[in-house]
């Protein structure tokens, strides 16, 4: 790519007056306007903003010049993509060094790294450089440190490519931008932002932790995990109100000169109250709050040392963190991973750090993506707003939005973000100049001319518009702490204090009455019929009922015009409630399953998980024409446990939209399939479905969905697809019968509950076996079988590895039946077996379920497999059934193997007839569409799925119909004689050829089976993806 012409023009500009351009007094202001401004107007961006965007959607962020600390200041540029930014760019004039100054690139890194940017580039168009910011930057590190690009001026022509290829706003908006982040990864020394700061605050919680409880021996738990987290959230709350110049900068840094740091400490958190009046700084009783005042931290010891410590390693250069552009919502992230751990107590009153058991119990925490966040409160905050007027008499001023387990309080945060654009936008659409005028202004005008909401507006919108509930008091603070710090930003200790001076009243807002501690699913009726005395206090507090109605009278008062009868609730219902199964919720809260029982609906049936209990009581929180938006789980759709959850939504005709991942992943450290559940508080008719990858496109990009009517939803499992599928599927039905009804029978394998007992490996000497820990014992031939593994079988593929045994104590019955062989017996017939079980009887009975010490803990159906004629593992990436050998008696199926199937004879179908459908393209692409999809494409093969599985029945009068039949019996005992043979040979080109016939016979099943079920070309084309 040939660079355009002004490129051309600057460099010459630049190489005939260097000796001007270089001098000490050409300045940056110059270098800007005359040449970075029209170089990056050169890569597509519009650096003036001629496009008149608002200042929310500017391409280009010209930062305002603030001096920070240790002389640093913001970057000049910020470039930005739908108001995201993507990188920054420092400008340097041409006098310095940039190729070997190590405080320019330490300054960009640290800002980029910060604001968790990738790639920034640092300038002085005489020299471009570009770094990689994900490497965690350090005031030792080298100019060159992380440094991916250098290149000087005279460069560009023949870099032109490169440059453009990446930092172009096309080249943006293509991927090609990210496409090279992708490829830099994997250095050494990267570390995120969020995981970096997540490690430092966990290093403070457990200084203070440590030194509190050692100064402070009459502190109890629960008031050491409060003292803990709200030092720290004070502390941060003014570090970043010191880098955003609200605070002036170093006041905490000072602290650190002297003794008796904590003293003076709280001397700051008292003025920060009489300057805030946030919650997070309350200590006096006062009139009118919902809170108790913290009599608590002023009393504490806490060592200078300590303090010291922690207060010095928050600033410049000593810190890498630069707290003016850290984004929200990494701060959400970092305080959700921090919120999954709690300090205990020792006996000796020590403190300890651990992880909270629902945390343990869920296999950490999730904390949502901001691109989800953004989605859901478009679908649901952004529908609910279309039409409305602004202001504090509009239409929103009543919109009542509820997380109702908030967490760090990303999605509230999102929601506010949201209102905050919309009403500034709709300000300034309206006219600006007569929404800043007045005794209550709601815009002023920037230093730069952009147009902002005041102080006075953020708060009104905040304490109107946003409520959440957490059952985690430390989660409520966090949740205050990051929404007073949204409204703060965006000031500076000027315009704050112009404001103060307008609005005779501290500058931020109590948000106790909004922002509050509780269990959202269980009510004052927890305590009927109970008697308090038989609760703890412990017990008591962990259990934290919640009365909405007192809680939130106003939204929950009775309306002056009830539609049906209904009382008032929430306009919008958003989050990502927990997701923890129930039977895992009995270990710790035992009263509280027994009452989500009781009184919920969706925990009624089976062992459910929490997340399902949310969407009933969210629904049941929404107002009417509310809407409610989660990411959840996808279980739901088609489980057994989702099946009451599945129930109500549909009587209420409540789904309003459903955005299913199917089996990617939205989780970065988790593997969980999840998907978008949109409900509506009014009956609707029809639904909106879409299957999407998940990926911050679904904001740019229209999601496409396709309309079902809401009467195709029952409490049965939910199998949504195009009309195209749905005609399909309902096609090959018409002349079939479910599985299981043929008759058949489908039965788990078994469980030993303790493998490393039950299973050996086989030795080179006859009779002899290894345990799991190495011992030989001998064991008798006629108490062994081989355990069946999902790897010992796939497509019409039998070839068990045959390299274990199982011990298997149990015997036939006269009448067909398999029992436990007595004690006594398997002493006598099978003494060598019966000592070896005996050695490790101890181990067997700490199983958790079992009925005699040396039986299985789950022996399922052991006839039935012995009978069986097909297998199925329990997961699935296409038909993997394979056709049991006539000596099955030798194996013993495990749970992990899968499934056995038995055809009833009376059925009139073979089983190779049977076995040739299953396998077929056309019934896994059914499979697909019912079960649940994991990762890479996999599926769950249960009864519940395969069972009803339409298997095309034969008419036996109709010759043309037998002779389908027994060309499929055919073909399929071709098949299985194949791969007899393809197992069995070594010489390579043999194999290749074998495997060509296998594959050409498998495209004659699957041909086979659309002509069985009457597809049309067109419809074989959309079961094959064509």
């Amino acid at each position: 790519m040939t660079p355009p012409p002004e490129i051309h023009e600057l460099i010459d500009r630049f190489h005939q007056n260097s000796a001007a351009y270089t001098q000490v007094r050409y300045n940056e202001t110059q270098l800007r306007r005359e040449f970075l401004d029209p170089f990056f107007e050169a890569l597509g961006w519009d650096v003036a903003n001629k496009q008149g965007y608002a200042e929310a959607y500017k391409d280009v962020v010209h930062e305002d010049a603030v001096k920070m600390g240790g002389g640093t200041k913001a970057p000049d540029y910020g470039f930005r993509i739908g108001g995201n930014r993507k990188f920054f760019v420092e400008a340097k004039k041409p006098s310095v060094d940039i190729k070997t100054d190590i405080h320019p690139a330490y300054q960009l890194r640290r800002y980029a790294w910060s604001a968790k940017l990738p790639l920034s580039i640092l300038t002085d168009f005489e020299e471009f450089a570009v770094y990689d910011c994900r490497v965690k930057p350090d005031q030792a590190d080298q100019a060159s440190a992380a440094r991916v690009i250098y290149l000087r001026y005279s460069d560009y022509p023949d870099r032109w490519d490169e440059i453009a290829g990446v930092f172009s706003r096309e080249a943006i908006l293509k991927g090609s931008f990210d496409r090279y982040v992708e490829s830099k990864k994997a250095k050494r020394g990267t570390a995120e932002v969020d995981a970096a700061f997540l490690a430092e605050i966990e290093r403070w919680r457990d200084l203070l932790a440590r030194n509190i409880a050692l100064r402070n021996p009459d502190l109890s738990q629960r008031q050491l995990n409060f003292a803990v987290q709200r030092t720290i959230d004070r502390i941060i709350f003014l570090r970043i109100a010191e880098d955003r110049g609200i605070e002036p900068y170093s006041t905490l840094l000072g602290l650190t000169n002297g003794a008796e740091i904590y003293g003076r400490l709280q001397l700051r958190f008292r003025h920060a109250d009489a300057r805030y009046n946030s919650g997070l700084f309350y200590f006096e009783q006062e009139k009118g709050r919902a809170d108790a005042p913290d009599t608590l931290t002023p009393r504490l010891i806490i060592d200078d040392k300590v303090l010291r410590e922690i207060l010095r390693s928050l600033y410049y250069p000593d810190s890498p963190y630069e707290f003016s552009v850290l984004p929200a919502d990494i701060l959400g992230q970092v305080y959700e991973q921090f919120l999954g751990k709690v300090i205990r107590l020792t006996p000796a009153h020590r403190a300890v750090i651990e992880e909270k058991p629902e945390v343990r119990k869920a296999g950490g925490v999730y904390y949502t993506p901001t691109y989800i966040v953004d989605y859901i409160v478009r679908q649901t905050v952004g529908r609910l707003v279309e039409g409305k007027r602004p202001g504090p008499r509009g239409g929103c001023r009543k919109l009542r939005i509820l997380d109702p387990a908030c967490g760090s309080g990303s999605f509230l945060l999102g929601a506010y973000q949201f209102l905050l654009d919309w009403h500034r936008d709709q300000y300034v659409a309206d006219g600006p100049a007569g929404w800043a005028t007045g005794s209550t202004p709601r815009l002023y005008q920037t230093r730069t001319g952009d147009w902002q909401l005041t102080i006075d507006e953020r708060k009104r919108i905040l304490l109107n518009n946003l409520y959440g509930v957490d059952i985690d008091p430390q989660a409520v603070e966090t949740t205050r702490l990051s929404l007073l710090l949204k409204v703060l930003e965006g000031e500076d200790e000027q315009t704050l204090g112009q404001q103060m001076a307008l609005f005779p009243e501290r500058a931020l807002p109590d948000l106790a009455h909004n922002i509050k501690c509780g269990n959202s699913l269980i009510g004052p009726d927890f305590y009927e019929g109970r008697q308090l005395g038989l609760l703890d206090e412990e017990e008591a507090l962990r259990v934290n009922v919640f009365d909405w109605a007192a809680e939130f009278p106003d939204i929950f008062a009775l309306s002056l015009a009830p539609v049906e009868g209904r009382e008032g609730g929430f306009d919008a219902v958003i989050g990502n409630p927990p997701y923890i199964r129930i039977q895992a919720l009995k270990e710790w809260a035992p009263v509280e399953v027994e009452y989500y029982k009781a009184r919920y609906r969706a925990a009624s049936k089976g062992n459910c998980d929490i997340y399902v209990v949310f969407v009933e009581k969210g629904l049941s929180l929404l107002k009417e024409h509310g809407r409610l938006g989660f990411i959840l789980p996808n279980k739901f759709l088609t489980t057994d446990y989702g099946q009451a959850v599945r129930g109500f939504i549909s009587e209420r005709q409540a789904l309003a939209a459903l955005v299913d991942f199917g089996h990617e992943q939205v989780f970065s450290q988790a593997t969980t399939y999840t998907c978008l559940l949109f409900l509506s508080g009014s009956r609707i008719t029809t639904f909106d479905f879409a299957q999407v990858e998940p990926s911050p496109q679904i904001l740019g990009e229209k999601v496409e969905f396709i309309t079902r009517p809401s009467s195709i939803l029952t409490e049965a499992p939910w199998q949504i697809a195009a009309r195209s599928h749905t005609a399909i599927a309902e096609k090959i039905s018409v002349r079939a019968t479910p599985l299981l009804a043929l008759p058949a029978i489908m039965s788990r394998g078994s469980s030993s509950g303790d493998d490393k007992v039950f299973i050996l490996q086989h030795t080179s000497e006859v009779g002899r076996y290894r345990t799991a820990d190495g011992q030989i014992v001998e064991l008798e031939k006629d108490i062994l079988r081989t355990p069946l593994f999902a790897t010992d079988f796939g497509c019409y593929r039998f070839t068990p590895k045959a390299d274990k045994v199982i011990v298997f104590p149990y015997q036939r019955q006269v009448d067909g039946s398999m029992q436990l062989v007595s004690e006594p017996t398997l002493k006598s017939t099978y003494p060598n077996a019966y000592r070896y079980l005996l050695s490790q009887r101890k181990r067997l009975e700490q199983r958790k379920q079992f009925r005699v010490w040396y039986g299985f803990s789950a022996s399922r159906n052991l006839e039935v497999h012995d009978a069986a004629q097909m297998v199925v593992p329990l997961l699935a990436d296409k038909g993997l059934y394979a056709r049991l050998p006539v000596d099955r008696e030798k194996y013993c199926l495990m749970a992990s193997g899968g499934f056995s199937i038995t055809v009833d004879q009376n059925s009139g179908l073979s089983p190779e007839y049977v076995l040739g459908l299953l396998n077929s393209k056309l019934l896994f692409w059914q499979l697909q569409s019912i079960s649940n999809l994991f990762r890479g494409g996999w599926i769950t093969c249960t009864k519940q799925y395969v069972g009803t599985l339409p298997i095309r029945t034969i008419d036996f009068t109709d010759p043309a119909d037998v002779a389908r039949h027994d060309r499929m019996v055919a073909l399929v005992e071709r098949m299985l004689d194949l791969h007899r043979r393809v197992a069995a040979e070594s010489v390579p080109h043999v194999k290749t050829a074998l495997q060509r016939q296998i594959d050409a016979t498998d495209r004659e099943i699957d041909r086979l089976a659309y002509e069985l079920y009457g597809l049309t070309e067109v419809e074989i084309g959309v079961v094959e993806g064509r």
